[in-house]
C-alpha cells in the first residue's frame, strides 16, 4: 500500500483535526509506534469510543499492525471499544473497596440505574464498569463518575447521585 492510498483511507475514516493532532503527537516520539496511546486518546476524545474501524487506520498510519494497537487499546482499561454512556462510572472492585462493602454499593448502583458491569443506562448517559483500583485506598469505597472521584460511598449517597434516573431506566 502506497503513502497516498493510507492518507486517503485514513481521510476517510479520521477526521482531519484527529490526523492533525496525531502527527502532533508524532512529533514527540522516535518511533510512530510511540504515540499509540495518544493517537488512541485523541480519537476517544472526539467520539467517544474508539471502533474498529478507527483502530484499523490509526493502526496503518503508525505502521502498526491493527493486532498490535488492539493489544494497547485493550491494556488500557480507559480506552473504550464499543459506545459508553456520556458518563462512565469507573467503580474500584479493589480490596481496599470491598472490605468497605463495595459489593453492596455496586448492587445498589446496578439497581437505581438498571445496569450491570458493561452496561450503559437506557437514557444513554452512563456505562457502569469496573477498575481494579483508583488510587483512593484511605477513603474507600471510591468511584469515578465522569471526571469527579466520588470517595466515602455509602447507599445513601448513591441514592442522592442516582435515584434521579431510576425511572428512566427501569421503563
Amino acid at each position: 500500500m502506497t503513502q497516498d492510498m493510507i492518507q486517503t483511507d485514513l481521510n476517510s475514516v479520521l477526521s482531519h483535526e484527529e490526523i492533525q493532532a496525531i502527527d502532533a503527537e508524532l512529533a514527540h516520539v522516535p518511533y510512530k509506534s510511540g504515540a499509540a496511546i495518544d493517537a488512541l486518546k485523541i480519537v476517544q476524545a472526539k467520539r467517544g469510543w474508539v471502533s474498529d474501524d478507527c483502530l484499523i487506520a490509526i493502526a496503518r498510519y503508525l505502521q502498526m499492525s491493527a493486532e498490535q494497537l488492539e493489544g494497547v487499546a485493550t491494556f488500557y482499561n480507559l480506552i473504550y471499544r464499543r459506545p459508553v454512556g456520556e458518563k462512565v462510572i469507573l467503580f474500584c472492585d479493589s480490596v481496599s473497596c470491598w472490605i468497605s462493602n463495595s459489593d453492596g454499593i455496586k448492587a445498589k448502583i446496578s439497581d437505581l440505574l438498571g445496569i450491570d458491569y458493561g452496561g450503559t443506562t437506557l437514557d444513554n448517559r452512563y456505562t457502569l464498569l469496573p477498575v481494579p483500583c483508583l488510587g483512593a485506598c484511605d477513603r474507600a469505597p471510591v468511584m469515578m463518575v465522569g471526571e469527579d472521584l466520588v470517595t466515602h460511598l455509602d447507599e445513601a449517597r448513591v441514592q442522592l447521585l442516582f435515584g434521579q434516573t431510576t425511572e428512566a431506566n427501569k421503563d
